[in-house]
């Protein structure tokens, strides 16, 4: 199911290949943030073809719409978007907690009231995996209690604790049921290494066929993030793939991959070229400080740009428009700025990622 093909001898980076039920994804990778079975403003061609090897879907938000009877008669959520590489589903959990109203947990789920049209709804660990079967993902997310940010330390162990009773119910469904696809156990535990590290511990006991960290990156510092994250890749099977949900920045990535991390996600490059916020490669060298830069389209600067955003980027936007182009598409309210934005930000993580497996290969970190 995972294979490591190389590890670093400068860090704990490493190449590695994850096998799924729709194709094969090289390792360390990112996916793009496919919500609702779409990225916003793109096709699943445009997708392909800037290199993408999986993108993620949200079982919460597919749940309320457009539900479950619909991707069923569809065949699955691949055929209903018309995507043929491999799907990663979170569980909902995160979204229950930060989107759903009147949302009252206990140890057997969630009942909350649906923020489309208030209707009323009990998920449970076992409700998440089956949710997520009749969507056909190839990488399940066991159900998770997120807290918010900050919390205390008993409001952290509790959510620990009840998370690890839910990954061994989702678990259990998941063996049962006999599904096909690959079921990852997150890790909780908010910014206490030693609840890290103890949800880790637990997580490996219960065994999965990857292992994610949960509720990071949600405002905390950043050096408690990084030792947050130590505290669990130190108890993680090293065998087995690693996965960061929902972070990060650029530079932030670079050292994630340097610590152990395989696997990632993010909505910042797809909602800043929403709002003009584009990156740009200065320097070769990741590691390097300031590596890139952040435009901001919309700036007056760029009225008369007529350079590309980055003249050694390969992107369709890079390869066909420029600045002034982009920033005369925001201020007009076209929908083809955010797209061609969206395509160049795309790009730049996918390029980011492709360009780390390389320096892993060559021993450059």
């Amino acid at each position: 199911m995972f294979k490591i093909v190389k590890k670093s001898k400068r860090s704990q980076a490493r190449l590695g290949k994850l096998k799924t039920g729709h194709g094969s994804i090289r390792t360390p990778f990112f996916m793009p943030i496919a919500t609702q079975a779409s990225v916003k403003g793109l096709t699943p061609r445009q997708i392909e073809e800037m290199g993408a090897q999986i993108v993620l879907s949200n079982t919460y938000h597919l749940f309320l719409r457009p539900g479950l009877e619909v991707i069923k008669k569809a065949q699955g959520l691949h055929k209903f978007m018309n995507w043929q590489k491999p799907i990663l589903t979170d569980s909902g959990g995160y979204q229950v907690f930060s989107l759903a109203s009147q949302a009252k947990i206990d140890n057997q789920g969630v009942n909350f009231s649906s923020q489309i049209n208030g209707d009323k709804f009990f998920l449970t660990p076992v409700k998440a995996i089956e949710i997520q079967g009749v969507l056909g993902s190839d990488i399940v997310m066991s159900f998770d209690h997120c807290p918010n940010w900050p919390c205390s330390r008993t409001e952290a162990r509790e959510a620990m604790q009840r998370t690890l009773q839910w990954a061994q119910e989702g678990k259990n469904f998941h063996q049962r049921k006999k599904m096909s696809s690959l079921l990852f156990g997150i890790a909780q535990g908010s910014v206490y290494p030693d609840l890290r590290a103890e949800s880790a511990r637990q997580l490996r006991k219960i065994g999965f066929d990857g292992y994610a960290i949960g509720g990071l990156t949600l405002g905390e510092p950043f050096s408690e993030t990084k030792e947050s994250i130590q505290s669990a890749l130190q108890e993680f099977p090293l065998d087995q793939p690693h996965y960061l949900m929902g972070a990060g920045q650029p530079e932030q990535i670079v050292d994630f991959v340097q610590m152990g991390v395989d696997m990632f996600d993010c909505v910042i490059p797809t909602r800043n070229a929403r709002h003009g916020l584009l990156y740009v490669r200065r320097k070769k060298e990741l590691t390097q400080k300031n590596f890139y830069q952040k435009i901001h389209i919309t700036n007056a600067q760029y009225k008369q740009d007529l350079q590309p955003l980055d003249s050694k980027c390969g992107c369709y936007t890079c390869q066909n428009f420029s600045r002034a182009y982009l920033r005369h598409l925001f201020l007009a309210q076209e929908q083809l700025g955010k797209t061609l934005a969206t395509i160049h930000n795309l790009f730049f993580y996918l390029e980011l990622m492709r360009d780390l497996r390389k320096m892993i290969e060559q021993e450059k970190i």
